[in-house]
């Protein structure tokens, strides 16, 4: 029974990423074509990120660690939208999708899914060779954080210039990434630790045996997303993000790489 439940997900998983991979060449062939189109993207990638770690780990594990990202990543747009804590002073426009309560567009809590499961997914590969150490765990949750911080760092043009998901209201720092101030990222940094803190241990395998071979599809995922991003921004011009996305994805592929080859 659980062997069928197990074939079933698999099944499923690569079937999300197949529509998954058609969904982005349409982005990238008519990335003006609808906000459906985008909105569709982003709960594919989403749901391609659950159904890649029910690959790891048991469903109910897998499904709580959702639903407390969604959660926590949702609630801390929607604060900032309000109160300008714990991001910064943003509008969400129309073109991010209907909001959930009046608030928030629902397709924010499926990027914060996106973010923190792929990032822990690259965090991982590149981790292999300390993963028996003491401190691994702490160093594991750090590393996540740092890459959800640098997903959002390549969102922030496309979101802002591109696809026009959100407004950054003007602030007392001057100094922004297209539009976002330097608290949105230390925003970012400290909602992505206060959602590990959470959901590690939904994440923990307990069941003791030999390590697996190396999972690369977080990391496809994540490398994809910021490929998507360094694209879309070029297709606007904006060569400094585009630059910056390749320079951070180069430096994440070969620290995942050498790590799975351990």
């Amino acid at each position: 029974m659980r062997l069928s439940a197990v074939k079933i997900l698999n099944v499923l998983h690569w079937m999300l990423v197949a529509a998954l991979g058609v969904t982005v060449l349409g982005e990238i062939l008519a990335p003006n074509f609808s906000a459906t189109l985008d909105a569709a993207l982003i709960a594919l990638a989403a749901a391609a990120s659950i159904t890649a770690l029910t690959r790891q780990l048991p469903l109910q594990n897998v499904l709580l660690a959702t639903a407390i990202t969604a959660l926590i990543g949702g609630t801390a747009h929607g604060l900032s939208a309000r109160t300008s804590i714990p991001f910064g002073p943003l509008i969400f426009n129309e073109n991010a999708g209907p909001k959930l309560f009046d608030c928030i567009p629902w397709t924010v809590p499926l990027l914060w899914i996106v973010a923190i499961f792929n990032s822990r997914g690259v965090a991982r590969l590149g981790l292999r060779p300390w993963r028996k150490t003491k401190n691994y765990g702490w160093w594991l949750i750090g590393l996540t954080a740092v890459l959800t911080v640098v997903f959002d760092l390549a969102l922030e043009p496309v979101a802002a210039h591109v696809k026009h998901f959100w407004l950054w209201q003007p602030t007392k720092l001057h100094v922004t990434w297209h539009g976002a101030s330097p608290l949105n990222f230390l925003g970012w940094a400290f909602v992505s630790l206060l959602i590990l803190a959470f959901i590690t241990p939904s994440l923990i395998k307990k069941q003791p045996g030999n390590s697996r071979a190396p999972d690369f599809m977080p990391f496809g995922l994540w490398l994809g997303a910021m490929t998507l991003f360094a694209a879309s921004s070029a297709t606007a011009g904006l060569w400094p993000a585009v630059i910056v996305d390749a320079v951070l994805a180069g430096v994440a592929t070969v620290f995942a790489i050498r790590g799975a080859k351990w």
